[in-house]
């Protein structure tokens, strides 16, 4: 596919103090600004002709000269359980996947934040990808305005992670370009800093950078030894060793009340056998931390195994007796390639049943 070139003002993309720049040369009030993001953020608008507090002289303007990139190319996979998988195409005709999961009262909303993956984790779909580019601030926005759009009268997002596509601290200006438009409550999207969690693979020289976002942190570890984690993630190892990651850790201004989240996928005879758990109690001993088990999720053509229901609790009360705060997070939307590690490649599942919507800008 060819991408279509605009040379119009893609409004979605730019920050606050863009937008107070791109309004004062026009002789509009200062306010012009922040009436144009709420109807962009607040509104979700995907027309000039909807921002009715605008003159009509002024809607035609934006009309001539402006866009709102938002997504139009959507298809929706539905699980069973309730969860929804949304793959965006991009103007440039790459895609993207984000993943809307019900959790009782919470429906957390998972991100991606590059097309592919900088990083080559072995148990995961995404890493078979490559990088292909990093995603500019106003597609990740877009993917919780798109699952903002799909939600009936009552419902609502509560929580965001960005642990979907990509490496998050890879992306970290875009990231945090984000997470600023979503934490905004004058005219962004108004979450809490305590509602969102960014996830690393481990890139350590990164990980005070995320300190002033003032969100959640989640490391995905998977390994107690170097050997076994440069076998499972070769990339992110090279770069950053077990004990630099661990040392970045340790060195991160945790805040009172907050802990810090270790994600461990569980491979069967590989990383879930009794000294791994005895391990991983030493390696987290005096850090303010809780540990996730996610089992791992199988997808066509990957080596790895899930782990038994035994061995999985197994795993799970070594930590509970060495004193390891620690949960296992149930996989969700597996059978659309939705749970963790299954993003990336829809066409592996040729089973899965599609609903593509077609919205019009």
């Amino acid at each position: 596919m060819t991408p279509q070139t605009d040379s119009r003002t893609n409004l979605l993309a730019l920050t606050e103090r863009e937008m107070a720049a791109f309004v004062s040369p026009l002789g509009w009030p200062s306010y012009r600004a922040s009436q144009i993001l709420r109807w962009l953020y607040q509104e979700r608008a995907r027309t000039f002709a909807e921002m009715s507090n605008l003159s009509q002289k002024e809607r035609e303007y934006l009309t001539t000269s402006c866009t709102i990139a938002r997504t139009s190319d959507v298809q929706i996979l539905s699980s069973q359980d309730g969860t929804k998988k949304f793959v965006l195409t991009l103007a440039d005709g790459n895609q993207v996947e984000c993943v809307l999961i019900p959790d009782g009262n919470r429906l957390t909303l998972c991100l991606s934040t590059q097309v592919g993956c900088t990083l080559d984790c072995g148990f995961c779909l995404t890493g078979t990808l490559g990088l292909q580019r990093n995603l500019r601030v106003h597609e990740i926005i877009d993917q919780i305005l798109l699952a903002q759009d799909q939600l009936g009268t009552g419902e609502r997002v509560t929580n965001l992670v960005f642990m979907g596509m990509g490496e998050p601290l890879a992306n970290l200006d875009a990231v945090a370009d984000a997470v600023t438009r979503l934490t905004n409550k004058t005219w962004g999207l108004g979450f809490s800093g305590r509602r969102i969690t960014i996830s690393t693979a481990g890139l350590a020289s990164r990980i005070k950078d995320v300190a002033p976002l003032k969100v959640n942190l989640a490391i995905s570890l998977n390994a107690t030894t170097d050997a076994l984690r440069h076998q499972l993630m070769p990339a992110a190892n090279q770069l950053h060793s077990l004990d630099a990651l661990l040392a970045a850790c340790r060195a991160y201004p945790v805040a009172e009340r907050e802990r810090l989240t270790f994600e461990y996928v569980l491979l069967a005879d590989v990383n879930d056998r009794a000294e791994d758990a005895t391990r991983l109690i030493k390696l987290l001993r005096g850090l303010r931390c809780k540990v996730n088990l996610i089992a791992f999720n199988p997808f066509p053509g990957n080596p790895y195994r899930r782990p038994s229901d035994a061995a999985i609790d197994t795993f799970q009360n070594t930590l509970r007796r060495g004193h390891v705060d620690v949960y296992l997070r149930r996989s969700r939307g597996r059978d659309v390639l939705g749970a963790c590690g299954q993003l990336g490649r829809t066409e592996a599942n040729s089973q899965i049943a599609l609903t593509q919507i077609q919205t019009r800008c």
